[in-house]
């Protein structure tokens, strides 16, 4: 894969402990390195959401999540490659394979591997990131760079500039075990 210099450098970014907003299927996202504890404070912060919430971890493809994935029942496994790539957040058991910054106070972790091509460069390039709506908590999700760059002027360290997937609404979040619907 052929990546531009705006993905690159964004990946860059991350790896490096920034923050930054992305053009996601539906709405922009804010996005950090999962691991790093400072980037995921700050994150949260600028986004004023509290750490007891979790967030989603988005990747590229179902491999870059099996360290969670690997000892899971098979038909748990393959309901999840059968939805994704695409629109589907799992809440999957993380088994403490992953730090409470960003499983909040749940024994689960939102896990998502997307379809939005800008978006699967840039996790191919950085490993999974964080993946929540580029908004103030309260406020309506950001649907363009001009309203990221409202809501949150001088708090970021990139903005990765790109078109949204064209979807109208931000993913179903299901429940793995139990199939309930938290988020249509």
């Amino acid at each position: 894969m052929l990546s531009c210099w705006r993905v690159q450098y964004a990946a860059h970014v991350i790896r490096h402990g920034g923050v930054i907003a992305y053009p996601t299927e539906a709405v922009w996202g804010l996005g950090c390195d999962p691991w790093d504890a400072a980037a995921v404070y700050r994150l949260l912060r600028i986004k004023q959401r509290p750490l007891e919430k979790g967030l989603i971890v988005v990747a590229d493809n179902i491999r870059q999540f099996d360290f969670l994935l690997h000892d899971l029942p098979k038909e748990w496994k393959d309901k999840l490659s059968s939805t994704w790539p695409g629109p589907n957040t799992w809440l999957v058991p993380h088994q403490n394979r992953l730090p409470g910054w960003v499983t909040g106070v749940h024994q689960t972790v939102a896990l998502r591997v997307t379809d939005h091509p800008l978006v699967r460069e840039l996790c191919a390039l950085s490993g999974p990131i964080i993946s929540t709506s580029a908004n103030p908590a309260g406020r309506p999700a950001a649907r363009s760079r001009l309203k990221v760059e409202q809501y949150f002027s001088g708090e970021l360290d990139a903005v990765l500039g790109g078109a949204l997937g064209g979807r109208r609404s931000p993913s179903v979040i299901r429940d793995l075990e139990t199939g309930q619907v938290f988020r249509p």
